[in-house]
């Protein structure tokens, strides 16, 4: 069956359903004189699969259904569809569209023959305009679903957010983990073959002279000795006279290790005494183990380097996951927007854009539950990230007025129109192209602002540059407070 406008209706007097509309709860307290005064109306008789309404062929009308049953799905901007009603016997729909004036964007299915009272928009306006009791409790039934769909829209678009968050987390994951699981192997070979090389070097009858040689090394190596900074091409002069000077003395790899070399501050002269010190093939062990040596130890610290990150990143995630289950506790809030920047540093890199942190000298404190207070960080620097073009840099500041701690996020887009400032703490008003936001983040973020935490957020926008400023009460000492058990401190 087509949309609703082509279903087969017949008019009926509304008073000749009056048994019905009595089990009702928005008809119920009507009388029969009530009813008759109300005229005619639309009496639908459907099959099930029947299309009642359609967003690609709106009808704005107003819905009782006498009986059987209905499901109402929403047709997201991308394409998805989300369940977010049923009707049965007894209940009434249709009232959102008519009262917002939105187009709608909800298809509406009959699951099984249903017979449905249908009020034609002036039809409903007439019965909104002479039945106040039944306008009270319409009134109250789209509140009541426009409160749900609000709350069902707020927690997608934070599924969404930690969508992002999660995509961000993994790639920043995969990187120190990849390199971890290459050090560790490469870990591994070393050691294999400075086990091999130690006991070559041990069946040896070894000198006073080259055993102190060999401690002055080892200590050079342990002690990480580098050498000054030299530029890309003196650095490449510097390894190729190294690996030139190696292979003519006989040195194994040679060219393998002639970086490690280089990068210890050692150049061929240094070498000149260890030449005379050892035969060709002690000189070879002598230097591929100190080599083994020196990358062995530069290994263990790109992987310390890298369980180092992920450490960084679970902690991260931990404050930003128990952030609504703390109690009550100091917040450091440079520590939480840190935390939100490392999980949002995924799109950072994607754009790229760069961060500049300006933070007051003294780490600012709320005395706070911390709820939510990562949930505006995330949605004002995603939305900055968004607005910033490539090459641009994003700026994030914290102050302290009397009273009062601030912070800005500063992106250098294109900018807000004027006459778009004032609407932009709506809810579902977006300036993003269709199927790029629901509208919800700064709605989120001005309701976390402004209810949780009894502060402030403005917005100054010109093209070029939009700064938006939030003002959180701060008292002037806040009393230390442990934190609960299982929250981040």
């Amino acid at each position: 069956m087509n949309a609703a406008q082509s279903i087969p209706t017949r008019t009926v007097r509304l008073s000749d359903f009056a048994a019905e509309l009595a089990n009702v709860p928005v008809f119920a307290q009507l009388s029969f004189a009530d009813l008759e005064s109300l005229g005619d109306v639309e009496l639908l008789e459907v099959p099930a699969e029947t299309v009642l309404f359609d967003p690609t062929a709106p009808a704005r009308a107003y819905c009782v259904m006498l009986q059987g049953r209905a499901v109402a799905d929403r047709v997201e901007s991308d394409g998805s569809i989300t369940r977010i009603g049923k009707a049965r016997t007894g209940d009434c729909f249709g009232e959102v569209v008519l009262l917002s004036g939105k187009q709608p964007h909800v298809k509406v299915v009959a699951t099984e023959p249903s017979r449905i009272l249908r009020f034609p928009e002036q039809a409903f306006w007439h019965l909104m305009d002479c039945c106040p009791q039944v306008r009270q409790l319409i009134l109250a039934n789209m509140a009541q679903r426009l409160h749900t769909y609000q709350a069902e829209i707020a927690h997608r678009e934070k599924l969404i957010a930690l969508g992002t968050l999660a995509a961000g987390l993994m790639h920043e994951l995969n990187n120190p983990g990849t390199a971890a699981k290459r050090a560790a192997s490469q870990l591994r070979e070393n050691l294999a073959r400075l086990q091999m090389l130690s006991l070559r070097f041990c069946d040896r009858e070894n000198t006073p002279t080259q055993m102190a040689c060999m401690r002055e090394l080892q200590q050079d190596a342990i002690a990480h000795a580098k050498s000054a900074a030299l530029s890309t091409l003196e650095q490449a002069d510097a390894e190729e006279t190294m690996a030139d000077w190696l292979a003519d003395s006989g040195v194994e790899n040679a060219y393998r290790i002639a970086p490690s070399l280089v990068a210890m501050g050692l150049d061929p002269s240094e070498l000149n005494c260890m030449k005379y010190e050892f035969a060709a093939d002690g000189l070879s062990d002598a230097l591929n183990w100190l080599e083994s040596l020196v990358s062995s130890i530069s290994l263990v610290g790109a992987i310390e380097e890298s369980i180092s990150r992920v450490s960084e990143l679970v902690m991260a995630v931990k404050k930003f996951a128990y952030d609504d289950r703390c109690g009550l506790r100091q917040v450091d809030v440079h520590d939480s927007i840190q935390s939100t920047v490392t999980l949002l540093g995924h799109k950072f890199k994607v754009k790229p854009v760069e961060l500049v942190k300006d933070f007051a000298a003294t780490s600012p404190l709320l005395h706070s539950s911390g709820v939510a207070l990562s949930q505006v960080w995330t949605n004002l620097l995603d939305n900055a990230i968004d607005a910033a073009p490539a090459g641009s840099t994003i700026q994030v500041r914290t102050w302290s007025e009397p009273g009062t701690l601030c912070v800005s996020v500063t992106d250098h887009g294109a900018g807000i129109p004027a006459d778009l400032q004032a609407k932009i703490f709506e809810p579902f008003f977006t300036t993003k192209p269709v199927g790029e936001g629901t509208g919800l983040g700064l709605e989120i973020v001005h309701r976390i602002v402004t209810q949780n935490f009894g502060g402030t957020i403005d917005i100054t926008s010109t093209p070029g540059q939009t700064t938006f400023t939030v003002r959180l009460p701060q008292p002037p000492e806040a009393s230390t407070a442990p934190a609960p058990a299982g929250c981040p401190s």
